[in-house]
């Protein structure tokens, strides 16, 4: 399947191979993976990034590159790189600082395998003893025409290009918010239409956990609440909604949370009940809302999610304790009237401007005269 960011590959592969180029395309594997991942790159921000897995495959080759076996050296006899050094290098690359192990440890393996269930190969070997990890370099070592042909080197580069692609179409969203900020109060309608925009199916799940946090934020801000331990003493205090770390980080299932009330919230996109059922384990079956991506009602959602998880337990006692737990379902329509209920008490540039402000903490964006 050929996409826009197909091109930039077979550009790679050109300049790298010559005429080979197309056949090594065609006949390699890992190229076929690679194509498959990076459909989301000239999409725009709001398409979703795929970098746990090619991370996974980058900092092995990248290795293998270092130690210098894509030119020499029998790489069959190499120790193979430490876990500690693969992992902490994944999250010293751009949108890697949050990710987790599951790609280096089994996701990427998985994934390749149900895109080429056939393969002979599976791309990473690992030793769980010793903690060490391979590249496999069958998939590596192409031959075309009897001539045999190493595409280590090819594969980083194409990795590369699909970041700084993404890279430039996050600066190009965060400049849209800027200036929106400079307009938006001359301009307002383009600025709800803008954010509007952002919640959609197809938006990249940062950007969506971001703009949902920022909506929220202004939704609830200027609500107050009495609460106190002794009936003539009662507090009066906003609720308050904090993010309580970064977007897809491996907080326990809480993405917000509020005070005073405590509540807890967490962004998805699946609909795989087990990962709800999770996310409530973690937190010991406290009640928590989910902010989900998609517009489907939150009573076909919850029925969905009722109905799959009866066909897996089949203890109706054992489901219903966990649906109990389910708070509050939020889904992309609900959001949209909230953030209509904020406009209307003022707070659009507010929210426009936590946007701003979370979209540059989290993809690392700083204008060029910040240092």
């Amino acid at each position: 399947m050929e996409h826009t960011f197909t091109n930039n590959i077979k550009q790679i592969l050109k300049k790298d191979f010559g005429k080979n180029a197309e056949p090594i395309f065609e006949k390699s594997l890992l190229i076929q993976y690679l194509n498959e991942k990076t459909r989301s790159a000239n999409r725009g921000s709001k398409a979703r990034g795929s970098f746990a897995n090619l991370y996974a495959i980058y900092v092995i080759i990248e290795d293998y590159i270092t130690k210098g076996f894509d030119t020499q050296g029998d790489y069959s006899t190499y120790k193979g790189a430490l876990f500690s050094n693969l992992f902490a290098r994944q999250r010293a690359l751009p949108f890697g600082s949050k990710l987790q192990n599951h790609a280096l440890n089994n996701r990427m393996n998985a994934e390749f395998q149900k895109y080429f269930p056939n393969a002979e190969y599976i791309p990473i070997l690992r030793n769980l003893e010793t903690n060490r990890y391979w590249i496999n370099e069958n998939l590596l070592k192409i031959t075309v025409e009897n001539k045999k042909f190493n595409l280590a080197t090819a594969i980083i580069e194409i990795i590369d290009e699909y970041i700084k692609t993404k890279e430039d179409a996050f600066q190009r969203f965060v400049k849209s918010c800027e200036e929106l900020q400079k307009i938006g109060t001359k301009s307002p309608q383009k600025a709800e239409k803008f954010i509007i925009g952002l919640l959609a199916t197809n938006i990249d799940a940062r950007l969506f956990e971001i703009v949902s946090y920022s909506i929220l934020k202004y939704y609830y801000h200027d609500r107050q609440i009495y609460w106190g331990f002794e009936i003539d003493k009662l507090n009066k205090e906003n609720l308050t909604l904090y993010k309580t770390g970064r977007t897809n980080a491996n907080d326990g299932g809480i993405d917000f949370v509020m005070k005073p009330l405590g509540r807890f919230f967490q962004v998805t996109e699946t609909l795989d009940f087990k990962k709800y059922f999770l996310d409530i384990d973690k937190i010991q079956k406290y009640p928590i809302s989910f902010i989900i991506k998609s517009e489907e009602s939150n009573e076909e959602f919850l029925k969905k999610i009722q109905d799959n998880a009866n066909k897996t337990y089949s203890i109706n006692a054992i489901v219903d304790k966990y649906m109990a737990c389910i708070e509050e379902v939020i889904n992309i329509p609900t959001l949209s009237v909230r953030f209509k209920e904020a406009i209307k008490k003022g707070y659009l540039n507010k929210i426009l401007d936590e946007i701003v402000l979370q979209s540059r903490v989290e993809f690392n964006y700083e204008e060029e005269n910040d240092e």
